[in-house]
């Protein structure tokens, strides 16, 4: 019999979507979710929370390259990152392409979602989690920024949608101690869903960023896995000019760093930030 999940759309519930599973990989219910890897012959092995799918083989390079070289590149001299959520190992795995980042702190608050990854899940983290330049911690992001006295280049949020317990991410107290993580010039990156179904987990959130931050913008990138359209980064800094990059300047960033990705140029870098009027009307 030919097995199926069933995935809601989490915030509005206004759409399912079906995916064939060819074979269950893991599955465990912990205190924080019910994790379910499953087998799919587009997506390849396809990690889903609660029934709504995270992380998809095939297509994750475009997810996790966008979230982590368009502000390492845009900034220019990261060397130190704070990751909240990301338990897959797929950001992690990229920034350590960057010969010039020295240290990625990784807050995963599901443990389980870590092991999963290193046993079930290495053509998304690869070697990531051995990698010496990483200190995992297992933990509760939003406690984690509150008490923190480190001072990070670069934070990424790679959270779930906004529902549930994750909606303490898109919090104001949140976003102000993750300012108060980083150092000057510094950059936050949030990941804020699908503008055209969840149009207030956009809007919303920026307008929290933009009581804290001097700039705050999005970018987007389509990922097929993503059902609704186009998903969108938040973009939180004190320095306007991060935004602005010319293309000519990524390029030579890119081309010393010599990152190999599949996704990534200076020219998408650059086409991400051009918002059609629906998006960048929620900004207002």
């Amino acid at each position: 019999m030919t097995q199926w999940t069933e995935e809601v759309d989490p915030v509005n519930g206004d759409f399912r979507v079906q995916l064939r599973v060819e074979k269950v990989l893991f599955e465990q219910h912990t205190p924080h979710q019910h994790i379910l890897l499953i087998e799919n012959r587009t997506y390849g092995r396809v990690l889903l929370f609660d029934g709504v799918a995270q992380v998809a083989e095939n297509d994750e390079f475009i997810y996790h390259e966008m979230l982590t070289h368009v502000p390492v590149l845009a900034h220019g001299a990261v060397r130190r990152v704070l990751v909240v959520g990301g338990g897959d190992g797929g950001a992690i795995e990229e920034l350590f392409k960057h010969p010039g980042v020295e240290q990625v702190d990784l807050v995963e608050i599901d443990e389980a979602v870590v092991e999963m990854s290193k046993a079930h899940f290495r053509s998304v983290c690869g070697e990531a989690f051995e990698d010496p330049r990483l200190r995992l911690t297992i933990g509760d992001g939003v406690e984690y920024v509150s008490g923190c006295a480190d001072r990070y280049d670069l934070i990424l949020v790679d959270s779930k949608d906004p529902t549930g317990e994750t909606n303490v991410l898109y919090s104001e107290p949140f976003y102000r101690n993750c300012r108060k993580c980083l150092s000057p010039g510094g950059v936050l990156v949030t990941q804020n869903a699908l503008p055209f179904f969840d149009r207030d987990w956009l809007g919303k959130p920026l307008a929290r960023l933009r009581k804290i931050f001097a700039d705050i913008g999005c970018y987007q990138v389509a990922v097929p896995s993503f059902y609704g359209g186009f998903m969108a980064f938040g973009w939180a800094s004190d320095d306007p000019a991060l935004r602005q990059v010319p293309e000519a300047t990524l390029a030579e960033r890119y081309a010393a760093a010599a990152v190999d990705t599949k996704y990534y140029t200076p020219a998408i870098h650059r086409a991400a930030f051009a918002l059609p009027p629906y998006v960048s009307g929620m900004l207002v």
